[in-house]
């Protein structure tokens, strides 16, 4: 036989990668995205108020012996918007609301927050998103729950949709709430 194996090998070489394609296609994805930041502290900041009229966030105001959500969100946000009236249900309910509003004006979050209310007691401003960045944030809006002493238990990736409010409600009394 002529050229033996070799006649073969590109057939092989095929089979073998579109093998490895069916595989990664029929792969279930990973939905979790576990954060590295998940049972440690809050790092160290003090943000200026994102509006006159509310206090400012700093890392002393996340370890008050009282468990929070920290919501990192945006007025050029969409999917901030949609998640407004499930923030405004949790507050609602007794949950405690910080804010980091990221790269923002303060006439731009004070529209977005009369447009669709305002479930936060205080707002920082996050100019050039170093508290997100150092947070573990890596978009908006992202949501996590830290306990009373100040460290993150639980981080929620996207925005809150109506199935989340009950597990977000969990994840606080599981923090100590």
């Amino acid at each position: 036989m002529r050229g033996g194996w070799k006649v073969w090998l590109p057939l092989a070489l095929f089979l073998g990668f579109v093998g490895l394609v069916a595989l990664q296609l029929f792969r279930p994805a990973a939905r979790e995205v576990e954060s590295a930041m998940i049972g440690k502290p809050v790092p160290q900041f003090a943000l200026r108020p994102a509006l006159a009229d509310m206090p400012g966030l700093a890392t002393a105001d996340l370890a008050d012996g009282k468990p929070r959500l920290l919501n990192i969100w945006a007025s050029w946000c969409v999917p901030c918007a949609a998640e407004a009236p499930q923030l405004e249900a949790l507050r609602k309910q007794g949950v405690d609301i910080v804010g980091v509003a990221i790269r923002d004006r303060p006439e731009d979050v004070t529209a977005f927050l009369g447009r669709y209310g305002n479930p936060y007691t205080r707002v920082g401003a996050d100019d050039l998103s170093e508290v997100q960045m150092a947070i573990g944030s890596s978009g908006v809006p992202e949501t996590f729950v830290v306990d009373g002493k100040g460290v993150i238990r639980y981080q929620h990736i996207g925005d809150i949709r109506p199935e989340h409010v009950p597990m977000l409600i969990e994840k606080l009394k599981e923090a100590g709430a």
